[in-house]
């Protein structure tokens, strides 16, 4: 009892230790310290358990001996991981720094002077703290005992499993919104009646309502500090996030129009070349890139200034994704948020008049590695030009291995930030050999634009790797996804060299989405990278068939949903049977990663009989699973607990900025009255439940570690 009493000592020492050093570390730290204040009541429940199981002993002193020393090992490493978390929240803590300090010093929250005062030395940190930057894998929390793990219901109709990370008033909440959701004319209205509510109600009475309803429910807080104890307690039920600064300008459709045909056209004019393609060409009808899209966030150009001011958004959310979830988020990126979208219309056009060279000179479709053409090949095509030096000089620049050509054009360069777009895309031409470009003449100035571009992609999926946290890059119009597939697949190319850092998303309500992700996984294959990818329905579906329609191209969407189902489907085998290809050949099936990103159930279902028909596992860690913060818990939770690869698509930002994002999700949300039915009739039975077994405040508490 002595030595227990002496334990006692030392723990109050230790409080009192903790409680200076966190004087000055700014507000959003307190969660941590209220963490470590909690962790010396579950010491004293220890001690308690110890004592009693001495006493009960026949032997007391022996084993009040050895219980003592479970105790202080317990107690050195339940405090040395607290520490860590108080030291590693990314409040206040310097990204700087080298990365073999052998201190760490926490910055004030009052006028951004640092409090210089030391935290930890080296002999404490050890080797869980080496850098800011390693946080996701040196100070991954350990949990007490086994981590639990539930039998999976894949009918999906537990409310239990559901919800047992909700508090009641979050269930009611939950049903209340969906309620008003299943209003056709509140949703078809609710942007007027939420301008109507603040000018009503005022900022603050305003900010309190959306609090305790859309956007309690839809978003996890204003900023990237709020957020972290939504962030723990996901993780404490097996859920992952994927974080979004979900801010939106709300201009009208007139400056909509007027910034996207701005920057949608060269200050050398639109010049509509001999074979031009209308698809990758503004037109004002479509230039609202809002128009008949209910689900996406939308970007649209200002200035450059505008654009590195986004990049510093997104590097926040990766700042904030390492410091939360321990290394295993991720952060969403648009490309159209970082560059002149004229630029990527004009990539986009490149790309798929190259695939129409190629179809001339070779017949067949796709692009030019299906062709499974050779340099060979090529010279034969080439051979009535006689030794013509534009011909021999694009051959030496023809990318190809063993198996063919995969490329035409050093594609590197576009993510290099040294070359030239003007002078990249060129082709001989059959006839006269005279080389002819693919891409009009850009002037230097949108060139330099489009350098800073790329420049700001780097910088970010740099810092990602340094921060141990992936990248998804979302898909957007077809008219500008050429582009942004190829540029991704670049960047997968230069930095997925030893895992899936950077993610490419691909729609499969498009008719080409099979090709497209077939393609991809053999040039991830040919060129041995690590391929991620997201695999969705898609958002832009009804624009996509307007413009078409409007501007006299072919149709891209799948004709029905049923369509878009097996087109999903059918991709999600194929990457399925390349990952178990790889398992059999004892190479590393983490080459390829796949997110099912659906709201759809029997999706999720046939994923997971996928999975267990062709001997994948949740611990190979190739397959995970993603669906929006307030929606379809009844499928994201389950999974989670039960040793599923779980994701949510965490929204966050404040509430007067994020109303758009809101006004989204009520619109798809009115759009999908089956899912929502199925969870307000689990809502409303675990409501009940909790009301009839005397639970009405239950306090969620997990023991789930996500894989």
């Amino acid at each position: 009892m002595a030595l227990l009493r002496s334990l006692r000592t030392q723990r109050t020492t230790t409080y009192l230790i903790y409680s200076r050093t966190s004087v000055n570390v700014s507000s959003s730290s307190s969660a941590a310290v209220a963490a470590i204040r909690r962790s010396l009541h579950t010491t004293t429940a220890l001690e308690v358990d110890v004592q009693a199981n001495s006493q009960s002993s026949s032997n007391q002193e022996l084993q009040h001996g050895q219980a003592a020393n479970i105790l202080r090992r317990r107690q050195q490493q339940h405090h040395h991981h607290l520490l860590s978390r108080l030291i590693g929240t990314p409040v206040g803590v310097g990204v700087g720094g080298g990365s073999r300090q052998h201190a760490r010093y926490v910055h004030s929250g009052q006028n951004g002077r640092q409090s210089h005062q030391l935290v930890q030395p080296e002999v404490i940190v050890g080797e869980t703290m080496r850098d800011k930057r390693q946080l996701g894998k040196s100070a991954s929390p350990k949990p007490t005992g086994t981590p639990q793990r539930d039998p999976l219901d894949v009918s999906f109709n537990d409310p239990i499993a559901a919800f047992k990370s909700k508090t009641t008033w979050e269930l009611v909440r939950a049903y209340m919104v969906y309620m008003i959701c299943s209003s056709e004319k509140l949703v078809e209205h609710n942007m007027t009646l939420l301008k109507l509510a603040r000018n009503l109600l005022g900022q603050r009475l305003f900010v309190l309502l959306m609090k305790s309803s859309f956007y309690g429910h839809f978003v996890a807080g204003e900023n990237r500090h709020t957020i972290v104890p939504t962030l723990e307690r996901l993780r404490s039920f097996g859920v992952k996030p994927i974080l979004d600064y979900s801010v939106e300008e709300d201009i009208s459709q007139e400056e909509a129009e007027k910034r996207e045909v701005e920057s949608s056209v060269s200050s050398a004019g639109d010049n509509k070349e001999e074979g031009a393609m209308p698809q990758y060409h503004v037109d004002k009808s479509f230039a609202d890139r809002r128009y008949k899209v209910s689900s996406a966030r939308t970007y649209f150009y200002l200035n450059e200034a505008t654009c590195e001011r986004n990049m510093e958004t997104f590097i926040k959310c990766l700042e904030a994704v390492s410091g939360a979830t321990f290394g295993t988020g991720i952060t969403a990126i648009k490309l159209t948020a970082l560059g002149r979208p004229q630029l990527l219309l004009q990539l986009s056009e490149v790309i798929m008049r190259t695939r129409q060279y190629m179809e001339d000179l070779m017949g067949g479709q796709g692009n030019v590695l299906t062709h499974h053409k050779t340099i060979k090949d090529l010279e034969k095509y080439y051979a009535t030009l006689g030794d013509n030096k534009n011909v021999q000089d694009f051959l030496k620049n023809v990318t190809s291995d063993k198996e063919g050509i995969l490329h035409l054009f050093p594609w590197s360069g576009i993510v290099d930030e040294d070359s030239q777009l003007s002078d990249t895309f060129r082709v001989p031409d059959p006839q006269t050999g005279q080389m002819r470009r693919l891409i009009s003449q850009i002037p230097p100035k949108e060139e330099e634009m489009f350098r800073n571009m790329i420049r700001r992609l780097n910088t970010i999926v740099k810092t990602a790797a340094e921060l141990d946290v992936r990248i998804m890059i979302d898909a957007e119009q077809t008219y500008f996804q050429p582009a942004i597939s190829r540029i991704t697949l670049e960047m997968m190319r230069k930095y997925n060299k030893d895992k899936a850092i950077v993610f490419n998303t691909y729609q499969c309500y498009l008719r080409e989405s099979f090709r497209e992700v077939g393609t991809d996984l053999e040039q991830a294959k040919r060129q041995n990278f690590y391929f991620g990818a997201k695999l969705v329905r898609g958002a832009y579906m009804e624009q996509e068939r307007a413009r078409a329609q409007a501007l006299g191209y072919p149709d891209p969407v799948n004709p029905t949903y049923e369509a878009t189902t097996d087109m999903y489907h059918k991709t999600l085998s194929e990457c399925l049977r390349r990952i178990k290809l790889m398992k059999d050949c004892g190479d590393d099936a983490r080459k390829i990663g796949i997110m099912v990103a659906s709201h759809n159930e029997d999706t999720v279902r046939f994923a997971i009989e996928q999975m267990n028909q062709i001997g994948i596992s949740p611990e190979d860690k190739v397959i995970c699973f993603g669906q929006l913060l307030g929606m379809c818990d009844y499928i994201t939770f389950p999974l989670g607990q039960a040793g599923y690869s779980a994701y949510k698509y965490i929204p966050y930002g404040p509430v007067e900025e994020v109303l758009p994002y809101l006004s989204r999700r009520a619109q798809e949300n009115k759009g999908v009255l089956k899912k929502i039915k199925k969870e307000k009739r689990l809502l409303m039975a675990e409501i009940r439940r909790r009301l009839l077994r005397g639970q009405l405040f239950y306090k969620p508490k997990g023991n789930y570690v996500p894989i």
